[in-house]
């Protein structure tokens, strides 16, 4: 049977897919605690993840999964790296607490690759698809997830000494893992009216 145009294919809409997908809340980093997922789960997740858009199939991203010991550490490299940068104290202190306050969490880590057919501003997209695809994988699986970036993520010098990432690669984000305390809160969504042009002609 053919699908007349403008029309929706029932036998291809997934409703549930699209119901998670129009009411999907990131949790807020602070309020997720034990239990976090396991390592089954996190492959799962990072599946997920590694299905996004990639153009080339380059794969201009990699993942780098950290235990609570591991954020610990990550907190004071943080911490020490804000001080040496004469950062403010409530500057210190929030470079800080997105490691110490967290149990489980997903670097993003984007690394370009040399091509003559894919730029780098796609590879860009490719990984701010991973980071959207592990978030809402995590949220799928029934997890609190939240996707932070923050001061750490522009400085080299926390990148090599926290990662030990090479010059060229950079953090696209941490997505924070756990178990949520609190409903999520909701916010104001955009206006489609205002940022959307039809064009039909």
């Amino acid at each position: 049977m053919q699908i007349p145009p403008g029309t929706i294919n029932p036998a291809t809409r997934n409703e549930e897919a699209l119901r998670f997908l129009l009411t999907r809340r990131s949790r807020p980093a602070k309020t997720l605690t034990l239990p976090v997922p396991g390592r089954a789960a996190l492959e799962e997740i990072l599946t997920a993840a590694a299905r996004s858009p990639d153009h080339g199939k380059l794969e201009p991203w990699r993942f780098i999964a950290l235990a609570r010991p591991a954020l610990e550490r990550l907190a004071g490299i943080a911490e020490a790296r804000a001080r040496a940068a004469g950062l403010a104290e409530e500057a210190v202190t929030k470079a800080a607490s997105q490691f110490a306050g967290s149990h489980c969490c997903i670097a993003v880590i984007a690394c370009p690759r040399e091509s003559d057919k894919v730029p780098e501003i796609e590879q860009t997209l490719s990984v701010g698809a991973v980071c959207t695809a592990a978030l809402n994988a995590a949220l799928a699986a029934g997890w609190g997830a939240n996707w932070l970036t923050g001061w750490v993520t522009e400085d080299a010098g926390f990148r090599a000494e926290a990662l030990g990432l090479a010059d060229h690669e950079w953090i696209a984000g941490f997505i924070h893992l756990g178990t949520e305390t609190s409903p999520p809160p909701e916010r104001p969504r955009p206006d489609l009216t205002a940022i959307t042009t039809w064009v039909d002609a």
